[in-house]
């Protein structure tokens, strides 16, 4: 079943979090959770606050060493007729400031008002959607 653009941006605009899918520079898959916001295209997402041991993290150096990324956003209940999923393939942009970095904490801080009192400190990630599958059991 083709699941309609609209269905696909909603699920997009409620989820809470995702999985960022990069690889290094010799191939190596590497994944991790994130908080990010949808619009026209573009996922953003940056890098927070949350205890780290730098902001130049292995995503950051893996969308170095490779721009093509994935993002999984899911949904899993024990009814298996609710569950789905949707996979965002896209070319990855790191910004450190400017314009790129200040849309993606406006949009972050709108969906999270966390970031309001705590606003990302590191670079901010956008990710131009180049492909979307997606499916669905309801």
């Amino acid at each position: 079943m083709r699941l309609s653009p609209d269905w696909i941006h909603q699920r997009l605009s409620d989820a809470r979090s995702a999985t960022l899918g990069t690889t290094d520079g010799a191939g190596r898959a590497h994944l991790v959770p994130i908080v990010f916001a949808y619009r026209d295209r573009v996922i953003y997402t940056a890098i927070d606050a949350k205890p780290k041991t730098t902001l130049r993290l292995r995503r950051i150096r893996n969308i170095e060493a490779n721009p093509h990324v994935s993002v999984l956003v899911d949904h899993y209940e024990d009814d298996w007729n609710r569950l789905w999923w949707i996979r965002l393939d896209g070319t990855a942009l790191i910004a450190s400031d400017g314009p790129l970095r200040e849309t993606a904490l406006e949009l972050l801080t709108e969906k999270y008002p966390v970031y309001a009192g705590q606003p990302p400190p590191g670079p901010a990630i956008a990710i131009t959607v180049e492909r979307i599958r997606s499916w669905s059991a309801c």
